[in-house]
């Protein structure tokens, strides 16, 4: 009676191991589109806005400083705080860029 029962098992087994395997298999997918690919197209955008850098942008740095580029090298970015203070940062440490060109229409639309 054990031998009848394995041997109705055995036939079962298989199809019960691919029914476990696709609810992994469709969790992955999904994490991949919901959580993975987005997070890499934020970190690609965020290099090529770190590697657009350029003298002259003002820029936010992930504590919050706001300055303007004085001096930029491949990896230290030295900002202007205000007249006379310079502080000098990691590039990495850049969270958030505006254009020296942008910057300047802001100003010219908010003085009219």
């Amino acid at each position: 009676m054990f031998q009848f029962a394995t041997a109705a098992a055995a036939p079962g087994g298989a199809g019960g191991l691919f029914q476990m395997i696709w609810p992994l298999a469709l969790m992955f997918v999904i994490f991949y589109f919901l959580l993975i690919r987005p997070n890499q197209k934020k970190q690609k955008q965020r290099q090529s806005m770190l590697q657009a850098l350029k003298k002259g942008d003002k820029v936010i740095t992930i504590g919050g400083l706001h300055g303007t580029i004085v001096e930029i090298t491949d990896d230290v970015v030295v900002l202007r705080v205000n007249d006379v203070t310079k502080l000098t940062f990691d590039r990495s440490a850049i969270s958030n860029a505006i254009a020296k060109d942008t910057a300047s229409e802001e100003a010219v639309v908010s003085k009219s």
